[in-house]
């Protein structure tokens, strides 16, 4: 446990530092180099994790849904959470906002920046079909579609956000969003249940702290700080990389250099 632990805060290190450089640099200009001088561990350690800069950038893509919201009885609920909360991270998360720099960023003609909307979208998909087959929209809805223009309708509010002044209004017109947003694919009743406002963010990751410190302390472990459930962890996943695997199938061991890998990839 203690070992599994340590790979998670190493992972969550190597993530943070790669995230500054793509920040600071660019996803095209950083080199493996600079995030190691930056993350202060070996480049065994970084390949044990992540088998290239492309592989770096789609962890940090991750971060943007790493985080497990307190479920709500209305899927709608939980849409509006994930939208609310996405919005304090990226004002107060240096990783999250890097994720959505890395996606916007079209300067990086060699990194495929279609997983980061599509994990995106398909979160999206999800909470929308199980509102739909609770009776929370309007039988008009796509889901499909809906998904698809609520990523683009963030992403485009965000953009707006930070170069009106650098997101410190993004919590507000989020809420904006969603108020010209949902009366358009949500039912009526279900509609004036909702609550779309910008204190939400910070109930919601309350309760998500909460809720890790006692996923911890029944754990007998105590989480970092402001560490909220799935955090440091890739999505869907809970096994370690190499995890269960035989020598030659898992990734070379931490702290171990690789052989042929370049250093400027």
């Amino acid at each position: 446990m203690a070992r599994q632990e340590r790979a998670i805060r190493t992972r969550r290190t190597i993530l943070e530092a790669a995230a500054a450089v793509f920040d600071e640099r660019g996803y095209t200009s950083a080199t493996i180099g600079e995030i190691l001088d930056r993350a202060g561990v070996t480049k065994g350690a970084l390949y044990f994790h992540f088998g290239s800069k492309e592989e770096l950038a789609v962890g940090v893509f991750e971060e943007q849904l790493a985080i497990a919201l307190p479920p709500q009885s209305s899927k709608l609920q939980e849409l509006v959470d994930s939208g609310l909360v996405l919005a304090r991270r990226l004002r107060s998360e240096p990783l999250v906002r890097a994720s959505v720099g890395l996606a916007l960023d079209q300067g990086a003609m060699d990194l495929d920046r279609t997983p980061a909307f599509r994990m995106w979208i398909d979160q999206n998909v999800q909470m929308l079909a199980e509102a739909k087959a609770q009776g929370e929209l309007l039988p008009h809805v796509d889901v499909a579609e809906t998904a698809e223009l609520l990523v683009g309708s963030f992403s485009g509010v965000q953009l707006l956000s930070q170069l009106r002044c650098q997101r410190q209004d993004l919590e507000r017109r989020i809420v904006v969003m969603f108020e010209h947003f949902l009366p358009g694919i949500a039912v009526p009743a279900v509609l004036a249940r909702l609550d779309i406002s910008v204190e939400r963010a910070e109930l919601v990751l309350a309760q998500a702290q909460a809720q890790a410190q006692a996923q911890a302390q029944a754990q007998g472990r105590v989480p970092g700080h402001g560490q909220v459930p799935g955090q440091g962890q890739v999505p869907g996943q809970s096994q370690m990389p190499g995890q269960g695997q035989g020598p030659e199938q898992g990734r070379v061991q931490e702290g171990a250099v690789p052989t042929q890998v370049s250093s400027g990839a």
